[in-house]
């Protein structure tokens, strides 16, 4: 199976259709696919549903996309760096289904693994278990959460293989590699492509199984919050 492709536009191709579901890996700014994001933004799809932890910020990561209006509903567990998002949410303009991180990356990592729903006592007692099944194990009350498949992942590494073992640097590691799990077709960005069996294997994060499309580019270094103490 080919699974390198020249650019993002090529990796998409005949994969987005308006109303789909997109899983996004990110974390704050950190390990954004930001190459697909643009490419999506570019294709004009529209009434997007995301799952992501953040929505970016105003000019970069999803952020881009609620710029153009192409998002109709995420699934976050964090959007305060956004001021587009919170001006859309408020209007009514955009739909919002908030997790709690831990939930949300579960639910992903569900999703992939073929496990439909799962029990968690986090939000028992809070408006997040509103509507939800509840259920008692051992005196102790937990609340039933649906794991998510997404139509389409994608996702940012540092490095993979030609047959898509994927590599992930630090934070990056956060919510990638279960973004990758649960789409139906997981397209991932790197910033290197390196021969197939040159990857240590117990150095993989994610094996290859996962990933049926992959691409290598430039990738944007920026910082979401820079802390500084004067100079001495």
């Amino acid at each position: 199976m080919k699974k390198v492709y020249a650019n993002a536009t090529e990796a998409l191709d005949g994969l987005l259709h308006d109303g789909m579901l997109i899983a996004a890996g990110g974390f704050g700014l950190c390990g954004i696919p930001e190459l697909l994001l643009n490419a999506i933004r570019d294709a004009g799809t529209k009434d997007l549903t995301f799952a992501s932890n953040n929505a970016g910020v105003d000019d970069f990561g999803i952020g881009i996309l609620l710029q153009t209006k192409q998002v109709k509903k995420m699934l976050s567990s964090y959007v305060g760096e956004n001021a587009e998002f919170m001006r859309q949410y408020l209007s009514g303009e955009l739909e919002l289904e908030f997790n709690p991180q831990g939930t949300l990356a579960e639910r992903m990592r569900a999703g992939g693994c073929g496990i439909p729903g799962f029990y968690t006592k986090t939000g028992v007692g809070t408006v997040i278990a509103d509507g939800k099944e509840h259920k008692d194990f051992n005196g102790e009350t937990y609340i039933l959460e649906e794991g998510i498949v997404a139509d389409l992942s994608i996702v940012k590494a540092w490095k993979a293989d030609e047959t898509g073992n994927l590599v992930f640097r630090k934070t990056a590691r956060n919510f990638n590699p279960p973004a990758a799990m649960c789409g139906k077709v997981c397209v991932v960005e790197v910033e290197e492509i390196v021969p197939t069996g040159s990857l240590d294997p117990d150095s993989i994060h994610l094996p290859g199984i996962y990933v049926n499309r992959l691409i290598q580019g430039q990738h944007e270094k920026r910082i979401e919050q820079r802390t500084t103490r004067p100079a001495a």
